[in-house]
């Protein structure tokens, strides 16, 4: 087991249309005379001229119709195929859900395209992000914090489930690039006490991605693609290989080990295995390492903010193995873009991506 603590550094990062042509000519003519004349008697031959036949064969061209092959469609967060182009033009969804330990098991992270991990106070937040995939039930379903509001904007628009927040935060999500559904605002939110001897704080749900799409909007639309993957079923031939991932996320200790009969990397936390309301172990295709600095929020001064604008170093977890990058992310209103150490953008296996917002400088990441 290696240890290294983090400190974060700077770098930079058709098919042919086929023709063919085939042109073929061919010409000729020849003229004869003959004439004979002696000193005495004279003897004309009359003049005879043969004119051979010319034959010009017309130019042919053949042009082979060029052969196009469109690219089966894939879904814009996963890179898996879809069944077809319209599955793939779904808005997104966001739901913040709670990772406090009387919130588990929790509901859809085992569902979710792509998962943030952020630093909230003294413990972490899911901002999970739907749209590929439905999921039924999801939560617990916790408050928002100033981080989701960078995160919300490179989303086009996507509608946004979470159970509202102090005053500022919630003018802080209001000019987010979202459609905001808090408690209250929406339907299929509901209590579930059933086996959670806890705080009401820990019991909001929502009925499933079903019924909260049904509030979409006109002007959603569905979000870029933030990764470069390989295709499906093809190994990564960068990185080294890796079983296992140890990231001290504040308070949470998170771990992560591969599991190649699955090509899964497997979520324990709090020195446990994470499973999901289905009882099935959290898991990803991908997990990505995302050094980021953190300040103190603006709507509150005691929460910790992410701040995922401008760039930084990445530890890319891929198909059993480490690729060390750096992310740059200069416009709020689209994706981190994730490169190696020659600037080419890192590929990931197709599936779903956890992204841990590990605090520069200050995290400690093992890998072996």
């Amino acid at each position: 087991m290696t240890t290294i603590l983090r400190t974060p550094t700077r770098r930079a990062t058709a098919l042919a249309m086929a023709t063919a042509a085939v042109l073929a000519a061919c010409s000729g003519a020849s003229g004869k005379s003959a004439s004979t004349t002696d000193a005495s008697t004279t003897t004309t031959a009359a003049s005879t001229t043969t004119t051979e036949a010319t034959t010009t064969t017309a130019a042919t061209t053949t042009t082979v119709a060029p052969t196009t092959t469109v690219p089966p469609p894939v879904y814009p967060l996963t890179g898996l195929p879809a069944p077809d182009a319209l599955a793939t033009l779904r808005p997104a969804i966001v739901v913040k859900i709670d990772n406090h330990t009387d919130a588990r098991p929790q509901a859809g992270l085992n569902q979710a395209d792509i998962v943030y991990e952020e630093i909230v106070e003294g413990i972490t937040r899911f901002f999970t992000i739907f749209q590929s995939t439905e999921a039924a039930p999801v939560g617990p379903i916790r408050s928002a914090r100033s981080t989701d509001v960078d995160l919300l904007d490179q989303l086009n628009k996507p509608l946004f489930v979470w159970s509202g927040g102090n005053r500022n935060v919630v003018r802080e999500i209001g000019g987010a690039n979202a459609i905001s559904m808090a408690y209250g605002q929406g339907p299929g939110f509901y209590r579930d006490r059933r086996g959670r001897s806890v705080a009401s704080e820990h019991t909001l749900f929502n009925e499933g991605t079903s019924t909260i799409y049904s509030q979409v909007q006109p002007g959603q639309i569905a979000p870029v693609p933030f990764f470069s993957y390989r295709p499906v079923g093809t190994p990564s031939t960068a990185g080294q290989p890796v079983t296992v991932i140890d990231a001290g996320m504040n308070s949470v200790p998170v771990h992560w080990a591969w599991d190649a009969a699955q090509g899964l990397w497997i979520r324990s936390e709090y020195g446990a295995p994470h499973v999901d309301a289905a009882g099935v172990p959290v898991n990803a295709a991908n997990v990505v390492v995302q050094f980021v600095p953190y300040q103190a929020s603006s709507a509150d001064a005691r929460s910790p903010e992410a701040v995922t604008i401008g760039e930084g170093d990445a530890w890319i977890f891929t198909d059993g193995k480490l690729i060390f990058g750096h992310w740059s992310r200069p416009d709020v209103n689209k994706p981190a873009a994730f490169t190696d150490a020659g600037g080419q953008p890192v590929l990931l296996s197709p599936g779903r991506t956890w992204i841990e917002l590990a605090e520069a400088g200050t995290t400690n990441v093992t890998y072996g």
